[in-house]
């Protein structure tokens, strides 16, 4: 279960350090994540809240007995 958002995590990472936020403006990928900006893809903000409900499904009850749906 602990790894079942690791496959997101991965691709979260990927695509933050491709982003301007990151190699323009070399800020580290904790405050790039964080913030809405323009400089952050909107590929890489739908990555960003897919990992969020995924580490979210990892603490609700209900699906932690389902499990996560699948990545």
């Amino acid at each position: 279960m602990s790894k079942s958002c690791k496959g997101l995590a991965g691709e979260l990472v990927k695509c933050l350090s491709e982003s301007d936020c990151v190699k323009v403006q070399n800020r580290s990928f904790r405050e790039c994540a964080g913030e809405k900006s323009p400089a952050i893809s909107t590929e890489c903000m739908g990555l960003r809240e897919t990992y969020l409900f995924c580490k979210r499904g990892q603490v609700d009850m209900r699906s932690r007995i389902r499990g996560n749906k699948g990545y």
